[in-house]
This record gives C-alpha cells, sequence and structure tokens, in this order.
C-alpha cells in the first residue's frame, strides 16, 4: 500500500514548490487564493481578449471552482464546496499561460488541461464534495474584489490556512483519475 504523502505549501506557488508533488498526494495550502466560477471565468477570458489588465495577477496563483453559500451571521463565508471542474476548462489553458499554477475543483479535466498544465509546470487540486462546511473552515478572510453584480459568482479574495486537498493532476500529467 503507497503511503499517503501529506505537502504543506504557501500560495504563491512555483514550478519547484509543486514539482514534488504527485498525484494522489494531500496537500495543506496556506495563503491568498481567489474563487471564480463560469460567468467569472467568461468575463476574465472576454479582458484577456480585449487586453484588459485582470483583477488579480495570475502569476503563481490558484483559482477556487467556488461559489459559496451565504455566510451565517457571525461567519467568514457560508459552505464552500468546489463545482465541477470540467466547466471551465474552456477557458483554463489561457489562464495557465498567464501564470496560473493551481486549481481547486473536483471531477476529471480534458486532455487539453492536462496538456496545458504539464507545459505550465501547473497542478490540479482537488477538493473533496461534500465537505464544503470542512473547506469554510479553512477560510479566515474572504474579500469581493470583482465582478458583484455577479453576487456568488463574483471574484473573492480568500485567504486560508491549511485547506485539505488532493492532487489530482500533477505537473508531469499523472492523472489521479486515471490511475
Amino acid at each position: 500500500m503507497k503511503k499517503l504523502r501529506i505537502h504543506e505549501l504557501t500560495v504563491p506557488l512555483t514550478a519547484g514548490s509543486i514539482a514534488p508533488l504527485k498525484a494522489g498526494d494531500k496537500v495543506l495550502l496556506s495563503g491568498i487564493i481567489y474563487s471564480a466560477r463560469d460567468a467569472a471565468h467568461k468575463r476574465l477570458a472576454e479582458m484577456i481578449h480585449r487586453g484588459d489588465s485582470l483583477p488579480f495577477d495570475l502569476a503563481g496563483q490558484v483559482i477556487y471552482y467556488l461559489s459559496p453559500s451565504p455566510a451565517k451571521p457571525g461567519m467568514i463565508i457560508g459552505s464552500s464546496g468546489p463545482t465541477s471542474s470540467y466547466r471551465l476548462d474552456s477557458y483554463t489553458p489561457a489562464l495557465l499561460e498567464l501564470g496560473l499554477k493551481g486549481m481547486i475543483g473536483k471531477g476529471a479535466r480534458s486532455r487539453e488541461v492536462i496538456d496545458a498544465i504539464v507545459k505550465n509546470r501547473a497542478v490540479y487540486f482537488m477538493a473533496v464534495g461534500g465537505a464544503a462546511v470542512k473547506m469554510a473552515q479553512s477560510i479566515v478572510s474572504a474579500r469581493m474584489i470583482a465582478f458583484p453584480d455577479l453576487e456568488t459568482e463574483a471574484i473573492l479574495e480568500l485567504k486560508i490556512e491549511k485547506m485539505p486537498l488532493f492532487v489530482a493532476v500533477d505537473a508531469d500529467g499523472s492523472d489521479i483519475f486515471k490511475i
């Protein structure tokens, strides 16, 4: 039986910090990350196409495919489970080309995305579905930074501490869904 390897990483990520990661490894991720789902990705793609500046620098960054539920009184954020990543596959290669180093979601990725992950030495993290309340406990602050009209799909800057994740696709292209 393979021993589970646990890595503690801090964002921003570098090719060197993700090089030791292998599909199936557990990661405790800390630092500043950004939430973005379908509508926000569409707007980011439009901004890239027009040559506009993005609302945050993608270099070394991680995007969490998240649309949190409303926060209950006294809470920083509501339940924060991942969405199905394949829905963002058409946007992902362009974001990786601009320096994005990690994505957090659930489910398998397309061959095109896996090839872009390898080319850009990035990583795809998988959050465990059904653990949205646990994921929210890793978020210590949340601040809207772009697209407030998208409401729950607005881009949030999230400060996280030891968010529990698994490596789904490593920088060499090993895919947990194919192993």
